[in-house]
């Protein structure tokens, strides 16, 4: 398989940029304090588990590319001062996503920090601290559902939980309305009674689901152009 750069080709399908665009649901950011101010954040498991469902459980690698210990010190530990550990590392992940036939690459760097009684305890929340860090700062490259719209101070492209079904629902039709190549199956995919009954459920109101018709339309006359072609 050829690795190459992934700006300039088409690597992505439809279905997976349409995720990659859709906004990230709130109910998936966390909140801390860190430096005197409000940081919000995605957790590591949760980016692991958005690139499981867009990429493949299988389509996707990482891989620790760099550790380096930065700090190590004896330091006082809580209100009672025992004695103990501070650690810092940094680390450099690369995500590995099979996209078509080629490869594409996106590096992330990250900092970790472990406080501890005990030496070798620091140091592994420490690395994992790291390594967890970069992996996020590398897949947020990919767009939204890994934090990257959390980088807006406004935060345009963070959505409310209970909208989030209905802007996947809506991202994730219009791919697959740009998926099919075969007009008649497209028309009866849309006039089928089960996403009838699907667009009823997400409750989307009726300037939705004309955009949508408007969507399936547009195919619909780019199909029979190639077939005229």
């Amino acid at each position: 398989m050829k690795a190459r750069k992934s700006w300039g080709f088409n690597v992505f399908t439809d279905a997976q940029k349409a995720l990659l665009i859709a906004p990230l649901n709130r109910g998936n950011v966390k909140g801390r304090q860190q430096g005197g101010r409000s940081v919000s954040y995605i957790e590591g498991w949760k980016a692991i588990e958005e690139a499981n469902r867009i990429f493949g459980f299988d389509s996707w690698t990482r891989e620790t590319t760099e550790l380096r210990l930065v700090s190590e010190r004896e330091r006082e530990i809580g209100q009672q001062k025992k004695p103990g550990w501070g650690v810092s590392y940094v680390a450099k992940v690369r995500i590995v996503v099979f996209a078509a036939d080629t490869l594409v690459i996106r590096e992330g760097v990250g900092a970790g920090h472990g406080i501890d009684v005990d030496c070798g305890q620091a140091h592994e929340s420490a690395i994992k601290e790291a390594e967890t860090d970069a992996m996020k700062r590398a897949l947020m490259t990919f767009g939204n559902p890994f934090g990257l719209a959390l980088y807006d101070k406004e935060q345009a492209n963070v959505c409310e939980p209970e909208d989030e079904s209905k802007a996947r629902f809506k991202t994730e039709t219009l791919a697959t309305i740009n998926v099919y190549s075969d007009a008649t199956k497209l028309s009866e995919w849309w006039a089928s009674e089960s996403q009838k009954t699907l667009r009823r459920a997400v409750g989307l109101d009726q300037s939705e689901v004309n955009v949508l018709k408007d969507a399936v339309v547009a195919r619909l006359e780019a199909l029979k152009g190639k077939v005229a072609a």
